[in-house]
């Protein structure tokens, strides 16, 4: 399994560039909101994403940090970009219970039916009743089939 670096190291970047890149994964996974907006201030992708197709959105997200997912909204992430897992940001959020996250994303225009599971599958899996409401999930919802879920995002 190929890290952050690896993979852009397979592609010949700068190892200063390589660095970089594995330092603002971290950051969105611990929240470090502050440093993430003076990168995106200074041009830094909201939708960079790594090898696993998981933005820093989806990072922030699955991780809870509830601040800098609304900072990457801010600054143009997009909610609704899946990873290579067929995996959605709220879907994340849903999963690891961070409510509020799903607040935020359903707030900033993340649909609750992308994704494999959707985030309403995924609340419906694990019993969150509450976030069903805030999903929006309808009578059609609750009786679709339930997909099995993937490994997690990292």
């Amino acid at each position: 399994m190929m890290n952050d670096a690896a993979v852009c190291q397979s592609i010949d970047l700068p190892p200063d560039t390589i660095d970089f890149a594995h330092r603002m994964f971290d950051a969105a996974r611990n929240g470090e909101t502050e440093l993430l907006t003076q990168a995106l201030n200074a041009g830094l992708p909201a939708n960079l994403t790594n090898e696993k197709g998981n933005t820093l959105l989806m990072l922030a997200a699955y991780s809870g940090r509830a601040p800098l997912v609304q900072g990457l909204l801010t600054k143009g992430a997009d909610p609704n970009r899946i990873n290579d897992q067929g995996q959605s940001p709220i879907a994340g959020a849903v999963f690891k219970g961070e409510d509020e996250v799903v607040r935020i994303l359903v707030n900033g225009g993340a649909d609750p039916r992308l994704g494999t599971p959707t985030a309403i599958q995924t609340a419906r899996m694990f019993a969150k009743k509450d976030l069903l409401t805030v999903l929006g999930a309808t009578e059609e919802d609750m009786k679709d089939d339930m997909p099995t879920p993937s490994g997690l995002p990292t």
